[in-house]
């Protein structure tokens, strides 16, 4: 097998039994056998379990920033590009709902290295939000383009956690709870590249 697909296999075993067990209690032996490996080539491959660990942290934000950007292709105006990104990231939450929860809550608890790989994945996304209203904007405004990228992301995140909680919220909902709030704010602000108000 190649190593990219190798990789890309104990990575997505690791997470499963990290979701499962949480990191504390997963084993690199248990990881190992479902892979279908040595040990010894884990290690190889990662150097530690907090290596896997980060491994799957940085697929989870390749993963994410893949769905955000194919999500927002060919979207006709502002509103619907921030709405389809707003699915995206919901979308990915709910697909991959335990390994979240492992990474937010317990790796970012026992794992400080973790920490920086989690907020990474934080300036990703406002990054992204923040490029793409720039380009909306007739006179874009630095700290205003950072501030309402910021926003945005910590109110996804906020309520990526109560949909947790509540367990009957789709991603087109929380999409819907976002836009409510956050467009009324936005739309006026935001102009469409030709120079329409939206």
């Amino acid at each position: 097998m190649p190593r990219a697909e190798r990789e890309s296999q104990m990575l997505r075993v690791a997470e499963e039994v990290f979701a499962e067990r949480g990191y504390l209690a997963a084993s690199m032996d248990e990881i190992a056998e479902r892979v279908g490996v040595s040990k010894p080539m884990l290690y190889e491959y990662f150097g530690s379990k907090e290596g896997l660990l980060i491994g799957c942290i940085n697929r989870a934000r390749t993963e994410l920033r893949t769905a955000t950007e194919l999500a927002i292709q060919g979207a006709v105006d502002p509103e619907d590009l921030l709405r389809r990104g707003l699915v995206a990231f919901f979308l990915f939450i709910s697909e991959h709902r335990r390994s979240w929860a492992l990474l937010r809550q317990e790796a970012a608890v026992t794992v400080p290295s973790a920490v920086e790989e989690i907020e990474a994945i934080r300036r990703q996304q406002t990054d992204l939000i923040g490029a793409v209203m720039a380009a909306y904007l007739p006179e874009p405004s630095p700290p205003a383009v950072e501030a309402a990228s910021e926003i945005i992301v910590g109110a996804c995140e906020r309520l990526a956690l109560w949909c947790e909680r509540r367990g009957d919220i789709t991603p087109e909902q929380a999409t819907d709870h976002v836009m409510t709030i956050v467009w009324s704010g936005l739309g006026s602000q935001l102009t469409a590249v030709h120079g329409d108000r939206v």
